[in-house]
């Protein structure tokens, strides 16, 4: 029964997710975390697990949390989940894609959509950010004065990411590095 749940709540989350798959995490993050299947903590280190490797982010952390419910199977309930119902929806829009391409009601759909994933993606990164930056009993000004740390770290990577072309997954390995030799 917990592996149906499982690829139901994920099969959810990627048929209501517009604009791929890190659009998709903050869907993603509220359905699994009302459900108590995991904290907003456990779900940002699934989301830096799954930008440590390769491909697309969205089964990755699936996968990390149907294999925290259930082991093997859970991962695979929860990565056949996240991809198949849009693959099968895929195939089914590019059999129909060339006739809707052009259509007005689907270019004025997405323009409003758009704007949504943005938020989306803000609220996303917001809940991470409270996660990484609070202490325990301590609140938001106290945890980003003594988490100094981790917001030189966040000020480092977005400048490397936005004023260079150094591929994000370097920067990753860079950051692992770091807190293997400094958080130890």
């Amino acid at each position: 029964m917990l592996l149906l749940k499982i690829f139901v709540l994920f099969s959810r989350v990627a048929l209501f997710s517009w604009g791929g798959g890190p659009a998709s995490l903050a869907l993603m993050q509220r359905e699994v975390t009302t459900v108590g299947w995991v904290t907003s903590e456990q779900f940002a280190d699934a989301v830096a697990v799954g930008n440590a490797l390769p491909g697309p982010i969205a089964p990755q952390v699936s996968a990390f949390i149907g294999y925290k419910l259930a082991g093997v199977p859970g991962a695979v309930a929860a990565v056949a989940g996240t991809v198949l119902p849009t693959t099968i929806l895929m195939l089914l829009m590019v059999i129909f894609f060339f006739g809707i391409k052009d259509s007005a009601a689907v270019k004025s759909m997405l323009q409003a959509v758009r704007p949504v994933v943005v938020g989306l993606l803000l609220w996303t990164a917001y809940d991470m950010a409270h996660g990484v930056f609070s202490a325990k009993k301590l609140g938001w000004s106290a945890a980003l004065i003594g988490g100094w740390d981790r917001i030189l770290i966040v000020l480092v990577a977005f400048g490397l990411l936005t004023l260079t072309r150094i591929h994000p997954v370097l920067i990753i390995f860079g950051a692992a590095l770091l807190g293997f030799f400094v958080y130890r």
